[in-house]
C-alpha cells in the first residue's frame, strides 16, 4: 500500500480504513432444534393442530406492538405493497423531510420471501411436527438515526422464528465521533473526502472493534419484540447474534475528482488486464491450488459515480470504484469460513490454541478487520504496478540498454519480445506479494512443472540467476534480508507494469493503427 500512496503522494491527502456496509443477524438458537420447536409449544400450551392460529396472533401481537411505537413517537406506519424498490431511500426523504436528528424516523411493513415454520404431517411417524419452509410473511423495517451509528435500520420477523437483521455503517459511525471530537470533514456520500486531523481520525476507527454490539442489540430485541419475555422464559435465552456480511473499506482521498480521473480509468484497465484468479485468491489471502472448488471471476459495472471493478471469489469479493474524490478498495465477506482464525479449541479432553475456520460471531470482529485490511493492502500493493505509460518512457529507453554492476555487464530487456513479456509476468505474479519470489519460484512459472532431467534442471537454475542479477542490476527487484528471496522495488512495479502494458495493449494498437 505504501508504494501506491508514495507513487502518487502529490495528489493524494490521506488514507483511512474501517468497517462500511454491516449486516447484523440475530438467531434464537433454540427454535433451529425440532425438539426444542415442540418444547415452546409444550410450554405455551399450544397443540400442533393449533399453531397455524397461534402463529397468526403471534404475528398479529408484533404488528400491533410496532403501530404503538410509531404511535408513540408520533412517526410514520406504511405499509409497503411491494417489496422492491430502496426502503432507506424513502427512510432519508421522511428524515430530511422532517429535519430529525435523533430517534425513530418511520416504520415500514412489508411481505417478504422467508424461511419459516410450518407444520407438517410426517408420514413415518404418522404425527404433526414443525418444520423450515421457504414462505412468506410480514417484516417490519424500523429506521432511526441513532446517536452511535447514525442511519440504521432494525428488520423483524413477524413469524415464527422471528429473525432479526440489523444494518449499521461504519463510516455514519465513524461521522458521529467526529462530530463529538469536534473534528472537521467533507462527506460525499457515506464517504470521508477530507478530514482535518487524519491521525486521530484513525485512531478512532480503531476503536470500533470495542463496541459492545450483542448489548446493543440485545437492547433493540427487548424494545422491538414483545415476545421475547414469553421465549426467554422457556430458553433463558435470547437472540445469539452473528455477522452476516461485513465489507472493510480503504479509502484513499485525493486533492479532488480531477486528480483521481487522470489515473483512475487506467487503473481499471490495469486491473482486468493483469489480475489474474491467482491475484485475486493472493489477494484475499489464499493459494489458488488444484483442491480449490469454486468459481473466481472478474467484471465490471458502470455506475453513476463511474466504474466499479470486482473480483468475486466464491461469496467473498474484492472490489475498486471511484466516490467523488475517493479511490476506495473494499473488502467484502459473506463467508468467513473461507479464512482463519487463531483460537482455543479441545481437542481430546485439551485445550490449545489452533488456527480454525472462521465463524460468524461478532466477536470474531477484529479477525474480520485484519483481513479485509491485509487484503486492501495487497490491492494496492498490486495497483503500484500501474503507471501512465507516458511517465515513464525515458525510463523504459535506459532499461533497454546494457547496465555495468561492478565487474558483471548485463544486456538490457528488449520490452516488447515474448520471452521478456513472460519473465515480467512471473515477476509480478499475485502469489509473490506476500513472501517474495525464490529462483525456483520463477523456474516454475517460466518453465512449468513438468519433470526435468538434473542436467536440465541445473541449466535452467543458472538461467535464472542470470535473469535475477540483471533484474537487480536494473534496480527492479531487491534481495530480502538474510534469505534467498526478493521482492519488486517500487521502480520494478512502475517499469514492469509499464513494459506489459507496452506489450498487451499499446504496441498491437499502434500495430493495428499502421496495418
Amino acid at each position: 500500500m505504501n508504494e501506491f500512496i508514495d507513487k502518487h503522494r502529490d495528489r493524494i491527502t490521506g488514507v483511512i480504513s474501517t468497517f462500511d456496509r454491516m449486516i447484523f443477524k440475530g438467531h434464537i438458537l433454540p427454535f433451529f432444534q425440532m425438539n426444542s420447536r415442540h418444547y415452546y409449544l409444550f410450554r405455551e400450551k399450544i397443540l400442533m393442530k393449533g399453531f397455524g392460529d397461534y402463529a397468526k396472533d403471534i404475528s398479529c401481537a408484533i404488528k400491533e406492538h410496532a403501530k404503538k411505537i410509531a404511535e408513540k413517537e408520533e412517526r410514520p406506519f406504511i405499509y409497503l405493497e411491494s417489496s422492491r424498490g430502496s426502503k432507506q431511500e424513502k427512510a432519508v426523504q421522511i428524515r430530511d423531510r422532517d429535519k430529525m436528528s435523533n430517534g425513530l424516523i418511520c416504520v415500514f411493513t412489508c411481505v417478504e420471501p422467508c424461511t419459516a415454520f410450518d407444520v407438517r404431517f410426517n408420514k413415518e411417524s404418522k404425527k404433526l411436527e414443525i418444520i423450515n419452509r421457504d414462505r412468506k410473511c410480514l417484516f417490519i423495517y424500523f429506521y432511526y438515526q441513532h446517536p452511535e451509528f447514525g442511519l440504521m435500520h432494525v428488520r423483524l420477523q413477524t413469524w415464527f422464528p422471528f429473525q432479526m437483521q440489523i444494518y449499521i455503517n461504519g463510516r455514519e459511525w465513524l461521522m458521529k465521533q467526529l462530530d463529538r471530537k469536534g473534528i472537521g470533514y467533507k462527506n460525499y456520500d457515506n464517504s470521508i473526502i477530507q478530514v482535518d486531523n487524519l491521525a486521530l481520525a484513525q485512531k478512532i476507527t480503531e476503536r470500533f472493534n470495542a463496541v459492545k454490539f450483542a448489548v446493543i442489540f440485545d437492547s433493540f430485541a427487548r424494545r422491538l419484540n414483545p415476545i421475547l419475555p414469553r421465549i426467554k422464559k422457556v430458553f433463558s435465552t435470547g437472540y445469539y447474534w452473528v455477522l452476516d456480511q461485513a465489507e472493510y473499506a480503504t479509502d484513499v482521498m485525493f486533492e479532488n475528482r480531477g486528480d483521481l480521473q487522470l489515473i483512475y480509468p487506467e487503473l481499471v484497465e490495469h486491473a482486468l488486464l493483469n489480475f489474474t484468479a491467482k491475484d485475486v485468491m493472493c489477494f484475499l489471502g489464499r493459494k489458488l491450488t488444484g483442491h480449490f472448488a469454486g468459481e473466481i471471476l472478474t467484471n465490471t459495472k458502470d455506475r453513476p459515480q463511474g466504474v466499479r471493478i470486482k473480483h468475486r471469489m466464491k461469496n467473498n469479493s474484492i472490489k475498486m470504484y471511484d466516490k467523488w474524490s475517493v479511490l476506495r478498495i473494499e473488502t467484502t465477506i459473506n463467508n468467513p469460513r473461507e479464512f482463519k482464525i487463531y483460537r482455543e479449541v479441545e481437542r481430546g479432553g485439551k485445550k490449545e490454541m489452533r488456527w480454525i475456520p472462521m465463524g460468524k460471531s461478532v466477536f470474531n470482529l477484529y479477525r474480520y478487520e485484519q483481513v479485509s485490511m491485509s487484503a486492501n493492502k495487497r490491492y494496492l500493493e498490486a495497483l503500484a504496478s500501474f503507471v501512465p505509460l507516458q511517465s515513464c518512457v525515458e525510463e523504459l529507453e535506459v532499461f533497454a540498454e546494457p547496465m555495468q554492476d561492478g565487474d558483471y555487464r548485463c544486456c538490457g530487456f528488449n520490452p516488447i519480445s515474448a520471452g521478456t513479456t513472460k519473465i515480467f509476468e512471473a515477476v509480478l505474479d499475485g502469489s509473490h506479494l506476500i513472501n517474495g519470489f525464490r529462483n525456483k519460484d520463477l523456474q516454475r512459472k517460466i518453465f512449468g512443472n513438468a519433470s526435468r532431467g538434473k542436467e536440465q534442471t541445473k541449466k535452467q537454475s543458472s538461467k535464472i540467476t542470470r535473469i535475477i542479477r540483471k533484474l537487480r542490476a536494473h534496480k527492479l527487484v531487491v534481495k530480502v534480508s538474510r534469505t534467498t528471496r526478493y521482492k519488486i522495488s517500487q521502480k520494478g512495479y512502475r517499469i514492469l507494469g509499464a513494459s506489459i502494458r507496452l506489450k498487451k495493449k499499446d504496441f498491437p494498437l499502434t500495430m493495428k493503427l499502421v496495418s
